[in-house]
């Protein structure tokens, strides 16, 4: 079988790598991957056909798109891109045509994304099946109800199924978007996509910090790291007023900003506190496994690492818009999870939680369907539309 997978991420990392796991379960599928958004620091797997767009991404004020390069012109991008997918597409041409969270979102990619799916239904491009990889919760929308209208429509006229990456016992679609009943392509739950767990067991973080069998390893992590930067100096500030031995690993994500970046770093070498700060690491699963608690944003990817692991954890929710709170209050029910919200972003609240959390115990792994990734590759691989 042959899969066409668009994936455009312009902020954080957690569609990609959402993607990635399903990727990997497809193993064995002739796969051609595209991404368009900044560099991801993990690599596809070398089975998969990597096909890198000129990249785009969110303005500062998240208002539209702009060129990751800034020397090139939009539309002169856009332009680009589209032929370089009607081409892509042309001569690969897949089984299935999937397609990462559009047209419930994305919909500033419908410029590449239209005119491809009309001609393919139109047959100036191969035959394929359409099929949307959604995640669990869609982002509030003020306009009257016109984007899920122009969602229905479009999922009506091209779309042959939709695969909802949640465990519906949790989450379910019409929790967020209320126009699920006229959908007219058969929707399907796969159970959240968690990452895969590594057996990787050499990892060498506690005695890097120099701890002792009895010393608490924390771990804080903020995603891509675009939005992360308040709530790591926050919990850095916090760990060094601790004054313990216990040690303190921060992944900062690949896209904070240099010069926060190296505050960081300057920040934690010149305590005396067991800090380390890194960018990103391709083994958080398995540290998670072995750390004490964790500090974060609560993104799909973050939490699902929590519910797979059992690290108790204090989560920082994203406060631009419902997904990340409506997520942890959901997941609320099954484990336990400290909120520590937008404006106790400072060091004395967050002492306080590091405290509290470095007293916490291990969640039980609670019973919500988490294999997304293989019941996703199964459903694709025996759908016949």
């Amino acid at each position: 079988m042959k899969i066409f997978y668009y994936c455009q991420h312009v902020l954080g990392m957690g569609h990609f790598f959402r993607s990635l796991e399903i990727c990997k379960a497809l193993k064995g599928e002739d796969i051609l991957f595209l991404s368009g958004g900044p560099e991801p620091p993990e690599q596809m797997p070398d089975y998969v056909n990597y096909l890198p767009l000129p990249a785009l991404c969110m303005d500062e004020n998240f208002g539209g798109l702009k060129p990751l390069d800034e020397k090139r012109d939009l539309e002169e991008i856009k332009a680009e891109r589209t032929t370089k997918i009607h081409t892509a597409f042309k001569n690969f041409n897949p089984d299935i045509f999937l397609v990462e969270l559009f047209p419930f979102g994305r919909k500033a990619f419908r410029f590449e994304l239209l005119p491809l799916m009309k001609d393919i239904k139109n047959g100036l491009l191969p035959k394929s099946k359409i099929v949307c990889s959604l995640r669990d919760i869609l982002v509030e929308r003020d306009d009257g109800g016109k984007h899920e209208r122009m969602s229905v429509k479009t999922l009506n006229d091209f779309f042959d199924l939709v695969l909802v990456h949640s465990d519906e016992k949790v989450i379910k679609l019409d929790e967020t978007f209320s126009r699920v009943q006229e959908i007219k392509p058969e929707i399907k739950y796969t159970g959240f996509v968690a990452r895969t767990h590594s057996t990787k067991t050499d990892i060498d973080i506690r005695s890097e910090l120099k701890l002792a069998v009895n010393d608490k390893l924390l771990v804080a992590s903020a995603g891509g790291g675009k939005i992360g930067g308040p709530l790591l100096n926050s919990v850095v500030d916090a760990f060094i007023k601790l004054n313990s031995s216990n040690g303190l690993i921060v992944y900062t994500g690949p896209f904070l900003d240099e010069q926060e970046y190296n505050n960081l770093k300057h920040k934690a070498s010149n305590s005396s506190a067991k800090i380390i700060i890194r960018r990103f690491t391709s083994e958080f699963v398995p540290l998670l496994k072995m750390a004490d608690g964790l500090i974060s944003m609560g993104g799909y990817n973050t939490m699902m690492d929590i519910v797979s692991t059992g690290i108790p954890a204090l989560i920082h929710p994203f406060a631009q818009n419902r997904e990340q709170k409506m997520r942890i209050d959901k997941m609320s029910g099954y484990i336990n999870i400290d909120i520590i919200e937008e404006n106790e972003i400072n060091s004395r609240t967050m002492l306080s939680g590091i405290k509290k959390l470095l007293k916490a115990k291990r969640n039980t792994i609670p019973r919500i369907k988490i294999d997304g990734a293989n019941v996703s590759a199964e459903i694709l691989k025996n759908f016949k539309g």
